[in-house]
């Protein structure tokens, strides 16, 4: 394999634009993460903001959650 030796344009990576988690009624879990979301919109601090985005779209409830 040859060694690129040279300048390559940057790697454009697309932006995500799925809609937000909506936290489940009636979790104690999803409402304070969707708090925490509020909160830190407020701040302007968006790298919270996903990282709360990523632990409502993880966060596991049985199906059948109210």
């Amino acid at each position: 394999m040859k060694t690129i030796t040279y300048v390559q344009p940057p790697v454009e990576l697309p932006l995500r634009t799925d809609p937000e988690p909506v936290p489940v009624a009636g979790c104690g879990v999803c409402a304070a993460l969707a708090a925490q979301r509020r909160e830190a919109r407020l701040r302007g601090d968006r790298s919270t903001v996903s990282d709360c985005n990523v632990e409502l779209r993880n966060h596991p409830h049985s199906e059948e959650a109210p």
